[in-house]
């Protein structure tokens, strides 16, 4: 499986993006998708997590500003991120796994600046 991560970019703070995460193969329709972030000096941490049948989990951080979503039949998952802060900057890793591997993107970097 691999997987290509989209839509970072520069926002105001209180401004709002949204990330894709696009995998190849059907099968990514019966694995989780989650969503991390690495900030400079910072070990990466855990933004949302979603289930193969949409359950969700976030981060204390992002919770009632962000949205995890999956599109299956695109084999896509999303990150809808509202509200933005200049503490949300970093990069962005899509995320999943399977018996025993796990499966990165190539990170997005999202910067939330005046």
């Amino acid at each position: 499986v691999q997987l290509q991560a989209s839509g970072g970019g520069l926002v105001h703070p209180g401004g709002s993006l949204r990330l894709s995460c696009a995998a190849s193969g059907s099968i990514f329709s019966i694995m989780p998708g989650a969503w991390y972030r690495q900030a400079p000096g910072k070990q990466r941490e855990l933004v949302a997590h979603i289930t193969s049948v949409g359950t969700t989990h976030y981060a204390d951080s992002v919770k009632g500003r962000f949205t995890i979503s999956r599109d299956n039949a695109k084999n896509t998952v999303y990150l809808q991120m509202n509200s933005l802060k200049p503490e949300d900057t970093a990069v962005y890793y899509c995320n999943s796994y399977r018996a025993g591997e796990i499966y990165w993107g190539q990170g997005t970097l999202v910067t939330v600046s005046s």
